[in-house]
């Protein structure tokens, strides 16, 4: 396999075409528009969907968690890239619990939630207090959150769960971190070692102009969709899918503090304020890869 180094060296030599990803690929389109939410042709049950949107709506989210459904559209992602009771999924880096205030709930007594968080022996004190933060979450509420099996990664420690027995592995919002610090290939490759043959790997990722060249360590956040592609392919992945559902067509991505400039972020505070909230959160790509047979 390539070195991410590699990946990202090939994806900025490669001409852009009309900001169209170089591969060939069915993809499946899901419109973010309000009130409507698109499920995946992939067999999603009507049942599973009543599952999936009760773990949504329950009443252990936060008030201003739920109030990014509107950017986030847990119920279109989740159910595009498959997400089935029974299932055991890795999420990786789950910072504050956003997505573990759905997952564990719904997955709870049908299934098994691994929460791959960061080594416990980090000097950072920016990480340590999210571990706290974390583990304060899941402890505060044992009812909704016991079962989630908390597991370590970082350039060291990549063991996020039992290899070959994952069926899903969810990253949201976190590559342009892994490439900022130069350890992105090990974060794919421990995603492919942990996922089952078949398994699928989820990816939420600020998308970049395709447009301007991609920088090699995405310093806005935003990254270039063809990069992700071959990082995800040089570490064993198959591209199986595409949606629109976390696209912003006002997000231009040019903004002076790179996708923190808008919410929740909001690095300029007041300055430029309501224009930054009418554009709301980054536009995102949303990708479905899946581990070869």
């Amino acid at each position: 396999m390539a070195t991410a180094s590699k990946s990202v060296s090939n994806a900025c030599l490669r001409p852009k075409a009309s900001g169209m990803a170089m591969v060939l690929v069915v993809s499946v389109i899901f419109l973010a528009v309000p009130g409507q939410t698109a499920l995946a042709e992939d067999g999603i049950s009507a049942e599973n969907t009543v599952r999936l949107k009760a773990a949504i709506a329950n009443d252990y989210r936060s008030a201003k968690n739920t109030a990014r459904d509107v950017y986030r559209h847990p119920l279109g992602t989740l159910s595009f890239f498959g997400l089935k009771p029974g299932m055991t999924v890795v999420e990786i880096y789950p910072g504050r619990g956003w997505y573990t205030e759905v997952l564990a709930p719904y997955l709870s007594g049908r299934g098994q939630l691994y929460a791959a968080s960061w080594a416990k022996d980090s000097k950072s004190k920016n990480i340590q207090r999210r571990l706290k933060e974390y583990h304060a979450m899941l402890t505060a509420r044992s009812d909704a959150y016991g079962q989630v099996i908390v597991t370590e990664l970082s350039p060291t420690k990549t063991n996020i769960a039992p290899a070959g027995t994952a069926d899903m592995v969810l990253t949201f919002r976190n590559i342009h971190n892994w490439m900022k610090r130069g350890y992105d290939r090990t974060v794919f490759d421990a995603m492919y070692k942990a996922l089952r043959p078949g398994g699928v790997l989820g990816v939420v990722e600020h998308r970049g102009n395709p447009e301007v060249w991609p920088d090699p360590q995405a310093l806005s956040g935003y990254v270039d969709q063809d990069v992700v592609i071959e990082l995800a392919k040089d570490a064993g992945f198959k591209l199986a899918a595409t949606s629109e559902v976390n696209a912003n067509p006002k997000d231009a991505r040019n903004h002076p503090k790179g996708v923190w400039t808008l919410p929740p972020a909001m690095r300029l505070k007041d300055k430029d304020r309501s224009k930054y909230l009418a554009i709301g959160e980054s536009g995102r790509m949303t990708l479905k890869f899946i581990k070869p047979e």
